[in-house]
């Protein structure tokens, strides 16, 4: 499993809500709907229980501009989604919008994508109906609860990006 260098626990046993940790600092975080699941389907609302790679951060440059972090950074266009449909080819990869298939859009309104940091779940092997779009983002006002990611408030975000050490792992408990 390597060093463990970021991890998430609950509040408690039915808790929406966690402690995202990197060494010395400790960040409230909002998780799914469901709590956390071994069990991750497609759509269920749950954050998948498991050991992550963190591979990318993607970011919206007109409302969050490039930091410095060990992460390889791309920036989000208007076209860009995430497709959510388990029968599709690109299930639980970037895609360009408009697309055929059902897809997430990246470039959002509501601000909880102006960062994401994507990890490696479900993406190799990679199982339909094992859930996608798992990153970490910006939490909504409140910490309530996602559809399965974890999330932060984004000044706290950009501070873990500038803290995270290469080869970073996100332990979710």
């Amino acid at each position: 499993m390597g060093k463990v260098t970021l991890s998430v626990r609950r509040l408690s046993a039915s808790s929406r809500r966690g402690i995202l940790e990197l060494g010395q600092f400790r960040w409230l975080c909002a998780l799914g709907r469901s709590g956390i699941s071994a069990r991750k389907r497609e759509g269920d609302g749950a954050t998948p229980r498991g050991t992550y790679r963190v591979i990318r951060a993607y970011y919206r440059p007109d409302k969050f501009f490039r930091t410095r972090c060990s992460l390889p950074q791309q920036p989000i266009r208007p076209h860009d989604g995430w497709c959510d449909a388990p029968t599709d080819r690109n299930y639980n990869r970037q895609v360009r919008l408009p697309y055929s298939a059902s897809a997430e859009r990246l470039w959002r309104a509501d601000g909880l994508y102006d960062v994401v940091l994507a990890m490696d779940y479900n993406l190799s092997p990679r199982l339909r109906g094992r859930g996608s779009a798992i990153f970490l983002h910006v939490a909504k006002a409140g910490y309530e609860p996602t559809e399965g990611c974890v999330a932060v408030a984004k000044r706290d975000l950009r501070l873990l990006m500038s803290r995270l050490p290469k080869g970073a792992k996100l332990v979710i408990r």
